[in-house]
């Protein structure tokens, strides 16, 4: 059976099944307990509990006051724009706007700003769409051109001015965990993060969030299987299994538990995916996978076959061994094809394709990677150029103004990343016959590739949103590629010593 996101793009539609109503008998209710005192009874035999009598006075009395809500529905808009032609062969261009609902919970304030937790697929929209990353309603093929993120009342909120927006800080897509940030004191869970790991079959959890994207709500159920390895298209993370009633817009809701050393909540995941032929089968991310991302901001392999986010001077040497006799080479960048050539001062030339390619064969984006006087470092940025079909525009890297300089900085990274990773597949391709391990690393590898090059999608956007804007003007022609690769480097700049 196969999983997908919840979302209010309709990404599935899950099963449900009604209650008997039948009232549960009344049960006396012990006095709290001190914390770090178990509680006795089988409720209680490890780590959560499997029964909500377990939770203390203060944690119901909590439901009762304002400060309880820490989940919000959160409203993701964007627009896309799609290319056609007419019956006179002209060029349209078409715009369509897509929203969905989902739920994000505040965990930490930092400052004034307030961030909060929710799912991948909820926070970003695809970058373009294709068979893999689809958006109902809107065509394959066409490109983001716009996105927003805001906490409104629910699905049915028009008035935008007591919004609050919000901003991505980190996504990361095999988790299906973004962090996201408010500048504004939202209120935040008062819970502790717990271990996803201490949990058992039969637990009681509860789930916070938005159902359908109407209406705030509190969903419980337990946990039915510890482990659900999940490798559904970019996702590529450990899972439990829980049986609550769950609907779309509930993506990115927390999953609490009741913990047995104190009787309170703890956050043990964030729910984001049900079976589409199960009743009531919804898979959660476990905290544990999470706990880093929270606290440092920062995306991090999380396998040895990940592709490596900033290749050292070792993997340059690696790299320019591997050129072979002519010195250049094809490898995927995102959904593009990029190039590189090797020269003899061992400065690299990277070449970055368009969609076109090879119908057009001039690169949307060139860029100089000079060897690096730090033997520890990859590289460093030489001349850049932009364009497109009319040829491209020259550019010094350090003169580019500060949004042009941060993508192209990033895009330089990514290239060197992907280009030292694929290099190394090929390589590990030569022997994967050798053993049952290093075709079954092979395979690995193949599928870290895979999901790097759909992580790549901003990226992508932002160089053909680069080039458009920086390239040569309508009705000029730039240098060609061929003009780009036959030039010398550009020498260092010698420094400039200041008197006292």
């Amino acid at each position: 059976m196969s999983k997908l996101g919840w979302a209010a793009m309709a990404l599935f539609v899950a099963g449900t099944w009604m209650g008997t109503g039948r009232a549960e008998p009344s049960r006396p209710t012990a006095p709290p307990p001190s914390p770090g005192t178990p509680l006795p009874g089988p409720m209680c035999s490890g780590a959560y509990a499997d029964d909500f009598t377990a939770l203390s006075a203060r944690a119901r009395e909590f439901d009762r006051h304002p400060e309880a809500v820490f989940s919000y529905c959160v409203r993701n808009t964007a627009v896309y724009e799609c290319l056609s032609y007419g019956a006179d062969g002209a060029i349209r261009r078409e715009k369509k706007k897509t929203v969905l609902h989902g739920t994000a919970f505040a965990y930490k304030r930092q400052g004034g700003d307030t961030l909060l937790l929710t799912n991948d697929h909820v926070a970003a929209w695809p970058a373009v769409t294709d068979a893999q990353h689809g958006v109902e309603g809107v065509p394959a093929g066409c490109k983001k051109i716009s996105e927003s993120l805001a906490i409104v009342d629910d699905e049915h909120d028009r008035y935008a001015l007591d919004d609050t927006p919000l901003v991505r800080v980190v996504t990361d897509p095999q988790l299906d965990v973004a962090v996201l940030r408010a500048h504004a004191e939202l209120q935040v869970m008062p819970w502790k993060v717990g271990h996803s790991a201490g949990l058992a079959e039969r637990d009681v959890v509860e789930v916070r969030g938005f159902p359908l994207g109407a209406f705030r709500a509190t969903n419980v159920g337990t946990v039915v299987s510890l482990h659900d390895h999940d490798e559904y298209g970019d996702w590529d993370h450990d899972d439990f299994v829980i049986d609550a009633l769950l609907s779309a817009g509930n993506s990115g809701s927390p999953v609490l538990a009741v913990s047995c050393a104190t009787g309170e909540y703890e956050l043990v995941g964030i729910f984001h995916a049900g079976y589409t032929e199960g009743s009531a089968l919804n898979v959660v991310v476990g905290i544990d996978q999470v706990r880093d991302l929270m606290t440092t901001l920062k995306r991090k392999p999380r396998d040895p076959d990940a592709v490596a986010s900033a290749p050292d001077g070792r993997a340059r040497a690696a790299v320019e061994a591997a050129l072979g006799p002519d010195a250049e080479t094809f490898f995927s960048f995102g959904g593009l094809v990029a190039a590189v050539r090797g020269r003899p001062d061992h400065t690299l030339l990277f070449a970055v394709f368009s969609r076109d390619f090879p119908r057009v064969v001039t690169p949307i984006l060139a860029v100089e990677d000079l060897a690096a006087r730090d033997p520890l470092a990859f590289g460093a940025l030489g001349r850049v150029w932009l364009g497109g079909a009319r040829g491209l525009k020259p550019y010094d890297g350090a003169a580019l103004d500060a949004d042009a300089a941060t993508e192209i900085g990033r895009t330089l990274d990514d290239l060197r990343a992907d280009l030292a990773a694929q290099l190394d597949y090929r390589r590990a391709g030569a022997d994967a016959g050798s053993s049952r391990q290093s075709a079954d690393r092979l395979a690995k590898m193949n599928e870290a590739l895979a999901r790097t090059a759909t992580a790549r999608g901003d990226v992508v956007q932002a160089i053909g949103d680069l080039a458009d804007r920086l390239g040569p003007a309508a009705g000029t022609h730039g240098v060609r590629l061929a003009e780009i690769t036959a030039a010398p480097a550009a020498p260092p700049k010698p420094a400039v010593s200041k008197a006292e």
